[in-house]
């Protein structure tokens, strides 16, 4: 039960802050947000507030935040429709009754001669069998309601598309950003609640009955030299312990002012099928507020770095799509983290949060990458691509990633119960 409420809380966490981004942004731009939903799906909760509702929605596989315009609007009004118009207090449309138009008796019913709601917000027609034409003038945020679900218009200038190419870029980049700023953020939580490695090759924690234990290294030495080679930082160190699996190595260290010299048989490990050493002892952790800030930067640079590189393996075939995890495989590692305590699950969190950073900027279809890529041809182009071309291309590429998606679950069941 444990793994079920972590998942579910890094899941959503990790979905809430994504889709925040891409939320405030739209917002800060003036484009009309109709959904925030986390999960796609039938809906299991939903809550409508000001212009959106807010969703949680039965799989989880990811959210959504849909701005007018990003898609084809789902309602359209034809000449020779009848429709039912009510009106504020102002005189101006406020609701606009596409079907069962006698549940709304105070509706004034006209048949439809000429629509335009992206610009002019205008709807010109006439009464039943009357020959006057009259014109409506429309209210920014009138609600269409079809099948009494209401969906609010959607003007040009609330949509995607009216602006500028930096606010799109940013509105669409935002998601990722936000991912990697979460990743930031807990590990400076972490940097202040376990602490930061210390700069130098300072002995921490040791394990018992480890090598470095029947060695006589104690906490707080400082070592300054191995074999022949001088020490100045915990990598050094690390590096050449792992390189010398089963081999005795010189060492010296500092306590109390006082040199030492010590002798050190680093056991065998197998790491991702490599042969390694380790001497089972931790860097010296320092608690600092300056020293967390710049470690939360570099640390979530690095595992950017190195996701980066296990990308470009993919592509170039040394790393195969078997080896690749979908919400199974990550529920399951999940599950081996919760074991290991609440630091390890926070760091967990991080790195899956730099993934769906990354994941999310790829130049493929339907992910925030691919929008981006369109909307830099945009800026070549000095035109958009047609949208309808674009809907089909983001089509496609939606369906393709979720069988992957199925593929890789497949994989991950196969891995786990076969």
């Amino acid at each position: 039960m444990n793994t079920v409420i972590a998942f579910i809380l890094m899941f959503g966490l990790l979905v809430f802050v994504h889709e925040f981004g891409h939320f405030i942004f739209a917002k800060r731009a003036g484009m009309l947000v109709r959904e925030f939903a986390i999960g796609f799906g039938p809906k299991v909760f939903s809550h409508k507030k000001s212009e959106t509702l807010y969703t949680i929605r039965l799989l989880p596989l990811g959210g959504y935040v849909r701005v007018a315009g990003e898609d084809p609007e789902i309602i359209e009004l034809k000449p020779g429709q009848h429709i039912g118009l009510e009106f504020n207090e102002t005189g101006s449309v406020s609701k606009i009754i596409v079907n069962n138009k006698s549940k709304h008796p105070k509706a004034r019913v006209i048949e439809v001669e000429h629509v335009d709601l992206d610009h002019k917000l205008v709807i010109e027609g006439y009464e039943i069998d009357e020959q006057e034409k009259l014109i409506f003038k429309v209210d920014p945020k009138a609600d269409f309601v079809m099948d009494e679900t209401e969906t609010q218009i959607a003007p040009y200038d609330r949509q995607f598309a009216s602006k500028t190419l930096p606010q799109r870029a940013m509105q669409l980049f935002a998601g990722p950003m936000m991912n990697f700023i979460l990743a930031i953020v807990i590990f400076l939580l972490l940097g202040l609640l376990q602490g930061v490695p210390a700069d130098q090759a300072i002995i921490g924690d040791i394990q018992s009955e480890s090598p470095a234990s029947q060695a006589g290294l104690q906490e707080g030495d400082k070592v300054i030299q191995i074999e022949d080679s001088s020490i100045s930082t915990w990598e050094e160190l690390k590096r050449i312990v792992q390189e010398h699996p089963e081999e005795e190595i010189s060492m010296i260290v500092e306590r109390d002012n006082q040199e030492i010299e010590m002798d050190v048989t680093p056991r065998s490990h197998i790491a991702q099928d490599t042969e390694i050493g380790q001497i089972g002892a931790a860097v010296k952790l320092e608690k600092s507020i300056m020293k967390a800030v710049p470690y939360s930067i570099s640390e979530t640079y690095e595992w950017t770095k190195a996701i980066l590189v296990n990308l470009s393996k993919l592509v170039t075939g040394q790393f195969s799509i078997d080896m690749l995890s979908g919400p199974v495989g990550i529920y399951d590692a999940t599950d081996q983290v919760v074991q290991t305590g609440m630091m390890n699950l926070l760091m967990w969190t991080s790195l899956l949060s730099i993934n769906l950073g990354i994941i999310n900027l790829l130049p493929l279809p339907a992910l925030d990458g691919g929008r981006l890529l369109f909307v830099a041809i945009e800026a070549v182009r000095g035109k958009p691509i047609d949208p309808q071309k674009e809907g089909i291309v983001h089509f496609v590429g939606f369906a393709l990633l979720m069988l992957l998606m199925l593929v890789v679950t497949w994989n991950d069941i196969q891995r786990l119960f076969l």
